[in-house]
């Protein structure tokens, strides 16, 4: 599975949430600097040649749907960075945020009671 660009990214999260569109209802959706629908359109069949998402035509319109769930893509962009800039290590993980004061202690117990409660189940 490849990384996408900010952009295919952005246009991932709109058909996740929409769960199929047009590219004139994806466009709807961008909030911030709308692109030339052209320019949306491409983005889009890139998106299909990447594998990502495919498309029910009617006439000359398609309307496109995912085909990678929003679960996979987070799995798989989530692991290839904890590889990359933690050393394959969670705890290196939690313990950046914690430095960083991103995750708070009340946070870090939740994890942990989380953890505790599914070794339980196991």
């Amino acid at each position: 599975m490849q990384k996408l660009t900010n952009k295919e990214e952005e246009i991932m999260h709109i058909l996740w949430k929409l769960k199929k569109a047009f590219v004139k209802e994806v466009m709807a959706e961008i909030t911030e600097e709308q692109p030339h629908y052209n320019t949306l359109s491409t983005i889009v069949r890139n998106l299909e040649e990447k594998g990502f998402v495919s498309h029910n035509a009617f006439g000359n319109t398609h309307q496109y749907y995912p085909i990678v769930s929003l679960e996979d893509y987070r799995k798989r962009f989530m692991n290839t960075a904890i590889d990359n800039y933690f050393n394959s290590s969670y705890k290196n993980m939690v313990s950046h945020f914690a430095k960083e004061e991103k995750i708070s202690a009340a946070e870090l117990r939740e994890i942990l009671a989380m953890i505790e409660t599914q070794k339980e189940e196991k």
